[in-house]
């Protein structure tokens, strides 16, 4: 799955493109309501929606150290896998994979997958996440 359809920014400082995810309608519901409750900063980086524009995405900062979150994406087969890692951040579970330009989570047990992709500058830290999670937890219910 191609999360990034341009790496961080293109020339003349315009955002990223992301592929918008297409959740079922509840999700979608779920989603707007964590749109509504993200944080203008998230790893001290101001915020910076990715194109096209959707209250399915959101993102902040810009090439090594761009964050760019995607809700309602779908469940990702290496959840899957017992072995799969994971981190708790703020009370919300994350699994955590690499990708080609940095990591990605992904929340596990919630009503919506909200994904988080990060540049290489966050490879060691885990501040976005649990910024993010805040917002994930007040909005998008756990389902155990």
């Amino acid at each position: 799955m191609a999360v990034l359809c341009a790496a961080g920014c293109s020339g003349g400082g315009s955002a990223a493109h992301v592929a918008v995810p297409r959740p079922p309608a509840g999700q979608v519901k779920v989603c707007a309501a964590l749109h509504k409750r993200l944080p203008d900063k998230v790893g001290g980086q101001s915020r910076r929606d990715p194109r096209p524009s959707s209250g399915l995405t959101a993102g902040w900062g810009s090439g090594d150290a761009s964050i760019v979150l995607r809700c309602g994406v779908p469940r990702p087969k290496a959840m899957d896998d017992p072995q799969a890692a994971a981190v708790d951040a703020n009370g919300v579970s994350w699994m955590v994979q690499p990708y080609a330009k940095g990591q990605r989570f992904t929340t596990t047990y919630r009503a919506a997958y909200v994904e988080v992709t990060m540049g290489s500058k966050f490879a060691h830290d885990g501040t976005p996440i649990a910024q993010l999670a805040k917002a994930v937890s007040k909005t998008d219910p756990s389902t155990v």
